[in-house]
């Protein structure tokens, strides 16, 4: 066959994920991970890797004459490469770089003013839920919560003064999936937000309708648990100066620093989320099949109740998997502390398996009548499967449930299948 024939049939088999049914991977994806932002040829020395720039200030030419960049917090080297390379990765016109997600957060919600309304999805991280619901809602902003993996619902929540709706997908902990076009195709006059745990590898919110699309780059797109920071990506040029005076007027941003090691981390995520996709799979198919699991939650699994919904708007899926052990709080418990390879801690998203417990760790503000609406009970476990070895992962889980669930249970457990 031609070079050109060979060519697609080597992208086909690699493409694992379109194969299975999920929509390709999105085109020069690597090659503009490694390089747009980085060009040697913006810097004097060619430096292949963009220097970090700790200047807090800059010379100009003249009195308000600079060369791009006046003061560090309004604008700085290091920031603007990132935020480059992000814009091209999510098929977005602008970026803007924050210091931790819950910063791009209120940066967003400056936009509105009092007696403007947020129709927020019921599940999102529990700071998110903190803030709109304790601090947003006294600042005279009209918060209100529904279930919009239900697109009915949402028509229904909507208000006269709705200026935004803020979904989270997949939601935080229990993973549900909402249909981002279905939200953008009946928005009334709306700018619509999205959080996410996806990175944009695995979707972009903004061609399936979102206005704006905000991250946690605290997650995938660093990568490797050392760096807190917030993204912000979309294409309207109204809303793009609105964002970019609040960057620079609230103060929110991140380090230089950190934005090099952000941006570090974007040069491998196209080979990290490919992995996290394997790993999460492996160890979702594996607790589906144990007896000491009730229900395994996972958008990759056939049984996720969006598995439909998630290949038709998602490349794969990240490494987030939750899951109800059989039992009580002590039985989550204890497989929590028999963990050898995850790590019990907040968080994801990492090269590091990280297990919590939703209900007194990350979701512990949320009112005890919604946790318990949602779904997230003393037996809702979260992991986010990293980067080790598969075999490994699985036997950490495996001999964790040994620990937590005792020999007579589990022969219980089986008595009762008979």
């Amino acid at each position: 066959c031609s070079s050109s024939e060979l060519t697609g049939i080597l992208a086909s088999k690699l493409n694992d994920s379109s194969a299975a049914g999920y929509q390709p991977l999105f085109k020069s994806f690597a090659t503009d991970a490694i390089h747009v932002g980085s060009e040697p040829e913006q810097w004097n020395s060619r430096a292949v890797v963009p220097p970090i720039s700790l200047s807090t200030t800059f010379k100009q030419h003249g009195p308000g004459k600079h060369a791009g960049f006046d003061y560090s917090r309004c604008g700085n080297p290091t920031r603007s490469c990132l935020e480059r390379a992000v814009a091209a990765l999510d098929g977005a016109q602008y970026c803007l770089a924050l210091s931790s997600g819950m910063a791009a957060t209120l940066t967003i919600t400056h936009l509105l003013k009092a007696g403007d309304g947020i129709l927020c999805m019921n599940e999102v991280y529990g700071g998110t839920n903190e803030y709109f619901s304790k601090i947003a809602a006294e600042f005279g902003l009209d918060v209100s919560f529904a279930d919009l993996t239900k697109l009915e619902l949402l028509k229904a929540a909507l208000k006269p003064n709705t200026k935004m709706v803020w979904i989270e997908t997949p939601t935080n902990p229990t993973l549900k999936v909402v249909d981002i076009k279905g939200c953008a195709d009946i928005k009334l006059n709306t700018d619509l937000n999205i959080s996410l745990f996806l990175s944009f590898l695995e979707q972009r919110p903004l061609a399936l309708g979102a206005d704006i699309c905000m991250y946690s780059a605290t997650k995938y797109m660093n990568g490797h648990s050392d760096v807190v920071m917030g993204l912000i990506s979309l294409s309207r040029d109204d809303l793009n100066e609105l964002l970019k005076f609040l960057q620079s007027a609230l103060g929110a941003v991140p380090s230089p620093f950190d934005c090099y090691m952000c941006h570090r981390g974007l040069k491998t995520l196209h080979v990290r989320m490919k992995q996290h996709f394997k790993n999460a799979m492996a160890a979702a198919q594996f607790l589906e099949a144990d007896l000491r699991v009730d229900r395994v939650i996972f958008p990759g699994l056939p049984s996720h109740p969006q598995h439909e919904l998630t290949k038709r708007q998602c490349t794969g899926c990240p490494g987030m998997i939750s899951f109800y052990i059989k039992g009580k709080l002590e039985h989550a418990s204890t497989f929590l502390r028999s963990l050898k390879l995850f790590t019990l801690a907040d968080s994801l998203g990492g090269v590091e398996s990280l297990a919590e417990h939703p209900v007194s760790m990350t979701h512990v503000s949320v009112p005890e009548n919604e946790k318990k609406e949602l779904g997230i009970s003393d037996t809702l476990i979260r992991l986010s499967v990293g980067l080790e070895d598969e075999e490994n992962i699985i036997a950490d889980l495996d001999q964790a449930l040994c620990a937590a669930v005792s020999i007579s249970e589990h022969i219980s457990f089986l008595h009762s299948l008979t």
